[in-house]
């Protein structure tokens, strides 16, 4: 069975700093893409970053230079550290897990940016 388990939100001012961590169990997680993905209220979910198996990533443009997301696959875990925190980052932040055919998510966290 497919778990994934957000943490590391919470509130923080802007210009701060939160560093999120997903936790992946009954996947190989090392032969999946990974990926942190946001919804605010009354917005559609959007893509913030990804990381292939490859460890290629990519970044949505709005967090591009502020937001870094990394994995650890001895530890089945991927990462976003996320830097100069603005107001508009105010969202539930949900990681993913994609193989071909298997797409998974986990149940968020929420993350408020005060300004």
């Amino acid at each position: 069975q497919v778990q994934l388990v957000e943490s590391g939100g919470g509130l923080v001012q802007a210009g701060g700093s939160l560093r999120l961590s997903c936790a992946a169990s009954g996947i190989i997680f090392s032969a999946g893409a990974m990926s942190w993905y946001r919804q605010a209220p009354g917005k559609q979910r959007e893509l913030v970053a990804a990381i292939r198996s490859d460890g290629g990533t990519n970044y949505a443009d709005s967090v591009k230079g502020r937001f870094i997301i990394s994995r650890d696959n001895a530890k089945n875990t991927v990462y976003l550290q996320m830097d100069s925190l603005k107001a508009e980052d105010t969202a539930v932040y949900y990681c993913n897990y994609w193989v071909v055919h298997l797409s998974s998510w986990g149940r968020g966290t929420q993350v408020t940016v005060s300004s």
